[in-house]
């Protein structure tokens, strides 16, 4: 009775939104049917070549080394490098990118996987007045709308529950979800809606009942984020952009203007991070979209330069899906630090965060066990007594950093910046930073508007909003039954590859070997619980996988979701890649230990080692010395004198700065973990070392990768 008289004042006090909602409701096919009709006609009109086959890496190497000059240089191969990259060859720019380690490595690939306009910034703007925060989120709809529509078989929309435990809290969030909904206007989703507490129990058992009011459901959309990355990259190569991973800028070219004899920024020195080779890449503009590394190339351009990034860490966990419905997130819009905290099914599992926290830029970010302890306790405040929430369910956990800045160009330069900034230096170095992954598009665009009017370069107008995305063009809800029906899939593969690659599943599903079985006739899986096949590797290649680390983490999303399925699967991606990229045994091995120790083909995660690590550095310096390794090699009564130990170090101590960094012990001890630095005295004594360690140290339960 209770919840009916709160339904019916919440209704008459939201009696005006819900008929403009009503009547909007009415237009949205319609709408949708035009908006998608102009795009098809904005298609045909873009006048860039468009190839049908990739380029090869080598062959993109080729052209960046040998091209006189580029029109823009983009220095990050992200999301928003990416986009940059897209929006500049759509329209008619000669177009080169390079990024140092792989596409989507860093940021790009370890977001919520949400494409959202964001409730809390709403939230802010109407109890702030605020209008600019208003207009951010206004926008981010819009590009929600847009990234669902030009890669449909990435994205989709995610209805997610907001449970409500205190009857004044109803018609409160109802209100501002509607505002939500109304900010879409004819790009909403799906209107929102109001449950009771039996129905919120239904869709979402695992629920916590006791004081449970009722719960609202709104839509957001979510994606594969690292696959959304590469086919925003891929895109911009078939039309013609030139672009390389694992190719670092040494140092930044640059002239003197001869107007005003001002040294301004013309290219960089690039060196190829897997062969070593270096060449100059010359350019009218070098725009700089490295996300968390933002102030680096700044500071290569101005060495006096200040900084202007503020990273932010975000860490996630991955746990198994029977801790959520398979179709409906949770949001917990008020944490007990006042944060707030997703939870969401992903990849027929669950995604548990963000946490938001100051850090260090690092190219491997490691999540710490408070951050995990603090989700796994918010996500115990909103389940069920009967569900155990436990430590050792955790299968994987990644840290994102997320480029926080402050605007180089107010008055308040240590106030942070709520969106994304554009800067242009005086040597003329574009730099784009902040923002957030739905708005990639418009932050490209105005980047590129930026490029254009700082160098006068000659170009036509965007062209990229409702552009179609790599794979989506002959996507369809029912391709799965064609790839089922055609090449003998089973059909959770078929349904992978389907909303993995779209119309390209086709390519892979050529390349998927022969199982030798009745059922299914093609598709070997790389492990047995997961819908990847080996055809995936060798379609990855074709898409610039150079590492096998590149497979596991961003062409699927294995290493993501589970770590130890992924270490089962590293073996016989090595194996497939090495006869396709005729790798030598001593590639495969290791090669001559210190050079390919370098490799990020042979690290696996950062967490999976972690514990590993500081079992060692017990001060958390980030590194271990003698001293460090003597202390525990004491205390397990193994004696070594110190010359031969400053010898056995400085086999892995790749800088030789007498340190072994946790980057040099994480690629250490992968190795270690496939047997292939087997003669490494170092790795010999910390396996040791690290056994005599656990003999003396029982398993607790509750991280026992599982327990009972």
């Amino acid at each position: 009775m209770a919840f009916r008289k709160v339904l019916k004042r919440t209704a008459i006090v939201g009696t005006g939104a819900a008929a403009t909602l009503f009547g909007l409701s009415q237009l949205v096919e319609y709408r949708k049917t035009q908006v998608r009709l102009a795009r098809q006609a904005a298609e045909m009109e873009l006048k860039v070549p468009f190839a049908d086959e990739l380029p090869s890496r080598g062959a993109q190497l080729a052209t960046l080394r040998d091209t006189e000059e580029f029109d823009v240089l983009i220095v990050g191969g992200g999301a928003t490098g990416a986009g940059c990259a897209l929006e500049a060859v759509t329209r008619n720019l000669k177009t080169a990118l390079v990024e140092r380690n792989d596409y989507s490595s860093g940021t790009s690939s370890r977001s919520t996987k949400l494409i959202h306009g964001g409730v809390r910034y709403l939230q802010k703007a109407i109890m702030k007045l605020d209008y600019e925060q208003y207009m951010m989120v206004k926008e981010a709809l819009h590009e929600r709308a847009n990234l669902l529509e030009i890669a449909p078989h990435l994205s989709a929309p995610l209805p997610i529950m907001l449970p409500v435990y205190k009857w004044w809290q109803l018609p409160y969030y109802w209100a501002g979800i509607k505002m939500y909904d109304l900010v879409a206007g004819m790009e909403c989703l799906k209107s929102s809606y109001v449950l009771s507490k039996t129905k919120a129990l239904e869709l979402f058992p695992m629920l916590k009942k006791d004081r449970l009011v009722g719960a609202i459901v709104y839509y957001d959309g979510q994606h594969n984020d690292a696959r959304m990355n590469l086919a925003i990259g891929l895109t911009a190569a078939r039309y013609g952009a030139a672009m390389a991973n694992y190719t670092e800028v040494v140092n930044l070219l640059k002239r003197a203007d001869p107007e005003t004899g001002v040294e301004k920024v013309c290219g960089a020195r690039c060196r190829d991070v897997l062969t070593g080779q270096e060449f100059d890449v010359r350019a009218k503009c070098v725009i700089n979209a490295t996300g968390p590394f933002t102030d680096s190339l700044r500071k290569m351009d101005d060495q006096k330069t200040t900084n202007i990034c503020q990273p932010s860490a975000g860490v996630h966990i991955v746990i198994p899906g029977y801790y959520s419905p398979d179709n409906m997130g949770l949001l917990d819009p008020a944490t007990s630090d006042g944060r707030v905290i997703f939870f969401l099914p992903w990849e027929k599992m669950t995604i548990a965060g963000t946490t938001d926290s100051p850090t260090n830029v690092t190219a491997h970010p490691i999540p710490t066990e408070d951050d995990i302890t603090f989700i796994l306790n918010e996500v115990r405040n909103y389940l069920s007594p009967d569900v155990e929430v436990r430590r050792g369910d955790v299968l994987a956990a990644w840290s994102g950093i997320r480029p926080l800045v402050t605007d180089p160009n107010s008055k308040d330069t240590q106030s942070i910046c709520r969106n994304h900034i554009v800067n242009v230096s005086q040597s003329g170095m574009v730099t784009i930073a902040g923002g957030k992954w739905t708005t990639y598009r418009s932050m490209a665009e105005e980047t590129l508007d930026a490029a254009i009017q700082t160098h006068g370069l000659e170009a036509s107008a965007s062209k990229t909003v409702g552009l179609v995305l790599e794979g989506g063009r002959d996507w369809s809800p029912t391709l799965y039954i064609r790839l089922v029906q055609d090449y003998g899939l089973e059909n959770e593969v078929a349904q992978h590859l389907a909303s993995t690659y779209g119309g390209k599943a086709f390519e892979v599903a050529k390349m998927a070997q022969v199982t030798g079985k009745r059922w299914p006739i093609v598709g070997k899986r790389l492990v047995s619980e997961f819908p990847y096949i080996e055809g995936e590797v060798l379609y990855a290649i074709k898409e610039y996988a150079c590492t096998a680390i590149d497979v596991i983490a961003r062409r699927t999303r294995l290493g993501f979701l589970n770590v130890q399925a992924a270490d089962e699967a590293l073996p016989r991606i090595v194996e497939l890649m090495g006869k396709a990229l005729n790798w030598t045994s001593d590639r495969k091995t290791v090669r001559g230990r210190k050079a390919d120790l370098r490799s990020p083909t042979y690290i696996l995660f950062p967490v999976w080692y972690k514990n590993r690590f500081h079992k060692f550095d017990k001060e958390s310096k980030g590194f271990i010395t003698t001293v460090d390794v003597q202390s525990v090699l004491q205390s397990i009564n193994i004696q070594i004198d110190e010359n031969s130990l400053h010898e056995i170090l400085s086999e892995v101590d790749l800088n030789k700065n007498g340190q072994v960094e946790i980057d040099e012990f994480l690629q250490l001890m992968s190795a270690v973990k496939k047997g292939q630095v087997s003669d490494s005295r170092l790795a010999i004594l910390l396996k040791t070392a690290e056994e005599s360690l656990d003999l003396r140290a029982p398993v607790s339960v509750d991280r026992s990768g599982g327990g009972v």
